[in-house]
């Protein structure tokens, strides 16, 4: 099911699909021992960059996996026609579509941790997904993180994903537990 491409707006952040444009300041970012650590993605080379960003417009094209580049605009320069910089992604699994549940994930540049980027891009697509994907019974949103990931911990609950619950180990791909945090969407007016 194919799913439009949109943009996101959360005060000086832009969240947007990515764009084959994104392929050389993707593998900068990717230069970061920490970004690695914690993404499982081969972003080497701009040729890796490249082939990520192309699954990421095959996700929106198949409705499953809609990523978003995040982008920020520093406030006091906020006006038509200035630079802004890729500070993190976001992104929506929906591979059931129709469950009423889905799974939210994101990372953040190094450059831009620490100032509330990840919470505030995360409570966009988050508050996007629930009206956008109102129709088809999306009610349920979960992010996953290992177990000493501290900071996603942080994350999730600044923007309003309580814990719930401890997951196994399940490796090679999960080689620790893993927390569970959820957020239903607000009821219906």
């Amino acid at each position: 099911m194919h799913t439009t491409p949109t943009r996101l707006t959360a005060g000086t952040l832009t969240l947007r699909p990515w764009d084959p444009k994104d392929s050389a300041g993707l593998v900068e970012l990717y230069r970061d021992e920490a970004l690695r650590r914690w993404t499982s993605d081969a972003v080497h080379d701009e040729a890796g960059a490249a082939r990520w960003v192309t699954a990421q417009q095959r996700g929106w094209e198949a409705g499953d996996r809609l990523a978003f580049a995040v982008e920020e605009t520093p406030a006091e320069t906020r006006a038509p026609g200035t630079a802004t910089r890729l500070v993190g992604n976001v992104v929506l699994k929906y591979a059931a579509r129709g469950s009423g549940s889905a799974e939210v994930g994101y990372w953040t540049a190094a450059h831009a941790r620490g100032r509330g980027v990840a919470p505030r891009a995360l409570r966009a697509l988050t508050d996007w997904a629930f009206t956008a994907f109102a129709h088809e019974g999306l009610t349920r949103l979960e992010l996953l993180h290992q177990v000493d990931n501290v900071a996603s911990c942080r994350v999730a609950e600044k923007a309003g994903f309580p814990l719930t619950g401890t997951l196994p180990a399940a490796p090679p791909a999960f080689p620790l537990d893993g927390h569970a945090h959820v957020r239903h969407a607000p009821p219906a007016a």
